[in-house]
């Protein structure tokens, strides 16, 4: 009776999990991943393309900056490849590759925040008593506008870093995806309705946090033009590294086909409108295809 519900299960997920891809779509798809754990290089390159930006923003929200988010989404991506044999099609290729990289991120610990834990208590302190007048031009003749644009970007990726990995991975999976609460839920081994809960609470709590201090999405004093060159002396921006005014954004729907919630949380869609999508880095792309072209695919391949 178990196995038989959850085959049920796994139809009900694989089901909520194609919406936006019709049956001829998805059949393609499985094709294609048919080819690539057959052997087929340009099959597998294929496969891993389509779900290189999603790793790599999932990496980029979860760890708070680009190297690191590259150096992690590097290895997801590789996982991928070397266990794509494992993919039985139980689930949709984007469910099995978002339980894959969840996995890898909520335990990474090669990442600068894991070193240096943020807090929204820290975050608040520093944006009330931060001795923003006391810093000199550090520009370095770079327009204050685009530095103002990067640490805006720069300033609500690193807040995630102010949520324990679980939370942080259940606001990223339903405010950034939209994932059904059945597909999120059995991503992360809690039942949906435990998701939808502690989501909106997660929710909330941002929320909360933006209308007090944030001036640029909420209610706040902060602004980040008054706030460059404090930002660039403590090392959180650099003129000469512009990472999010620099990547090429792209929209949720080409990168992820999400469905129209038919589920409503709560009424805070609108207050993340910074939860933007970034093509993947030129690095990332050109390790994965050196790797693909190297004699470790060989062994992947035969394995």
């Amino acid at each position: 009776m178990n196995e038989t519900k959850n085959e049920s299960m796994n139809d009900v997920n694989r089901e909520a999990d194609k919406a936006g891809k019709n049956e001829a779509e998805y059949e393609e798809e499985m094709a294609l991943i048919r080819k690539a754990t057959s052997g087929d290089k340009q099959a597998l390159e294929a496969v891993i393309a389509s779900v290189q930006d999603l790793v790599f923003n999932l990496s980029l929200r979860m760890l708070g900056t680009f190297p690191d988010a590259e150096d992690a989404a590097q290895d997801i991506l590789l996982k991928v490849i070397t266990h794509l044999s494992s993919f039985r099609g139980e689930s949709a290729f984007s469910t099995w590759v978002f339980r894959t990289a969840v996995n890898h991120l909520k335990n990474y610990q090669k990442h600068m925040f894991a070193k240096f834990p943020l807090s929204f208590e820290f975050y608040g302190d520093d944006i009330r008593n931060g001795k923003i007048q006391d810093v000199p031009d550090l520009t370095q003749n770079v327009e204050k506008f685009i530095l103002a644009e990067e640490l805006k970007m720069s300033c609500t990726n690193v807040m995630l870093q102010c949520l324990d990995s679980e939370s942080r991975c259940i606001f990223i999976l339903g405010t950034m995806f939209s994932l059904d609460s059945r597909i999120a839920g059995d991503i992360l081994g809690i039942t949906p309705e435990a998701y939808r809960q502690r989501l909106s609470r997660v929710r909330k709590k941002m929320a909360e946090f933006l209308k007090e201090y944030c001036g640029e999405y909420g209610s706040g004093t902060c602004r980040c033009a008054n706030r460059v060159n404090y930002a660039i002396q403590n090392h959180r921006i650099a003129p000469n590294r512009l990472d999010f005014t620099g990547a090429v954004p792209i929209p949720m729907e080409k990168m992820f086909q999400v469905k129209e919630a038919m589920e409503k949380i709560d009424d805070l869609s609108q207050e993340f409108s910074f939860c933007k999508t970034y093509q993947s880095p030129e690095n990332l792309k050109k390790s994965i295809q050196d790797f693909l072209g190297g004699t470790s695919f060989s062994v992947v391949r035969d394995a």
